[in-house]
């Protein structure tokens, strides 16, 4: 009875595959924090001023896109504090906010290249509208 690692076609799929292993680079980081804050309009100096509106980072998740902006990589939701950190494989991308292309909110989509080991830091400032 022959073992498995005499069989010629397992020696080649196991070469495939540790070579496949070893041409993939770990992965590098994308961190960073969003500020929200809102528009409004403009206050009379008689009138009682209005309470300032907490904002909660869990409804403006993060999308990281390809370099053409066309494909969805990654979404990440940001924490009570807005922080927010993603593993992404070397490469370039585009960091945008779900929702902004319909006009729910107003933020600029950031280009970025992650590069093996390292960690880039993004933040965004995240316009609600006028409240």
């Amino acid at each position: 009875m022959s073992s498995s690692f005499e069989n010629p076609v397992f020696l080649c799929l196991l070469a495939v595959v540790a070579a496949a292993s070893a041409n993939e680079q770990p992965p590098g980081f994308l961190e960073g924090h969003f500020k929200i804050f809102s528009s409004r309009e403009v206050e009379l100096a008689e009138a009682t001023p209005s309470e300032m509106t907490v904002e909660d980072y869990s409804d403006y998740p993060v999308i990281v896109l390809s370099r053409d902006g066309n494909k969805e990589i990654a979404r990440v939701t940001p924490n009570k504090e807005g922080n927010y950190r993603v593993a992404l494989a070397p490469g370039d991308y585009v960091l945008d906010l779900q929702g902004r292309r319909r006009g729910h909110v107003r933020a600029t989509p950031q280009s970025f290249t992650i590069v093996s080991n390292q960690t880039v830091h993004m933040d965004m400032n995240i316009d609600t509208g006028v409240r």
